[in-house]
């Protein structure tokens, strides 16, 4: 399977505009789906520290180099700084543990997880449960980052989650400025004001959730979810492709690089599979009017990471986006 097609950051390295996702990936079963996924042809991999899955996929990449499946220099990998290792000295180290964890030398895309602090927890043990705040601000995390691409540790840095107004502070401040803004995006949380600024900005967008959380948050909250809607249930069926291969080509026309996750290497296929048709002008206004312009939180918001701690704010724990 031939990769996919690539964004040009604004260093001039090229990102894979799909991705394969590694969230909600069980141990035992994150290793064997990396490989079949290079297999499928992805060569950007979606990582991050808090996932707790680093040394599986690291055995799963030297399983890959060694059989010849793909060279190094053939992938684009992103990794991610988790909330408790925001402290300036930690920075470097926390990078460290993971490319340790991944038996690798670099990475591709390096990015602030999310946009809170909290105390260091110990780089092996990453904080989650009675989260207290931490005391170091966002931009002397940001100043570490860039100390990393500085130092050959990381070739292109960026931020996850972040909002409109937090995004153009950064801008505005960056010696380095954010390559990318990893989102939750997709047909009912269209974030139309926040993807068009990051663009202009050239910054890149990428939609950690472009299905909407799929069939686990309908089964886990009841909450609905944009591959049941009728709109993309018509469409998909005028193009004869599946719903998901819909969400998925609407998020590219929009610019926006897409990170499907899934075990299954048919759903794998698919996912992929969404290069030889287009949407039509008509069918994408269709597809915006589906917008519900609110978050579904289908990337957990740690709020609830909170509850037990001295800075638990509601009985809900404390939304960092409040």
């Amino acid at each position: 399977s031939s990769p996919s097609p690539a964004y040009t950051l604004a260093s001039g390295d090229k990102m894979p505009i799909i991705a394969y996702g590694t969230f909600r990936s069980n141990p035992g079963e994150v290793g064997p789906a990396v490989i079949e996924a290079l297999k499928a042809g992805y060569r950007h991999l979606d990582l991050a520290h808090v996932y707790g899955n680093e040394e599986e996929i690291g055995k799963a990449l030297k399983q890959a180099f060694d059989e010849g499946i793909v060279t190094r220099e053939e992938l684009f990998i992103t990794g991610k700084l988790w909330n408790s290792d925001h402290d300036v000295d930690i920075v470097p180290q926390a990078a460290a543990h993971s490319l340790n964890n991944l038996q690798l030398d670099y990475f591709d895309l390096y990015l602030i997880h999310f946009p809170v602090c909290w105390k260091h927890t110990g780089l092996a043990t990453p904080g989650w449960g009675a989260s207290e705040l931490g005391d170091t601000s966002l931009i002397d995390t940001w100043r570490a980052m860039e100390d990393l691409v500085e130092k050959g540790v990381c070739k292109n840095i960026g931020v996850s989650n972040y909002p409109m107004m937090l995004i153009h502070d950064l801008v505005t401040q960056a010696k380095i400025q954010p390559a990318c803004n990893q989102i939750e995006v997709h047909a009912y949380y269209q974030r139309e004001s926040l993807v068009n600024y990051c663009l202009s900005r050239n910054i890149c967008v990428s939609a950690h959730t472009p299905l909407g959380g799929g069939v686990l948050n309908s089964e886990t909250w009841d909450a609905p979810i944009p591959l049941k809607d009728a709109i993309i249930l018509d469409i998909a069926k005028n193009h004869g492709k599946s719903p998901a291969q819909v969400l998925l080509r609407s998020l590219l026309q929009r610019g926006i690089v897409i990170l499907p996750k899934s075990v299954k290497p048919h759903r794998m296929a698919e996912n992929k599979d969404i290069l030889d048709f287009s949407l039509t002008e008509a069918e994408m206004k269709r597809i915006a009017t589906m917008d519900k312009y609110v978050s579904y939180k289908t990337n957990p918001n740690p709020r609830s990471s909170f509850l037990g701690g001295p800075d638990c704010f509601s009985v809900a724990g404390t939304d960092i986006f409040d």
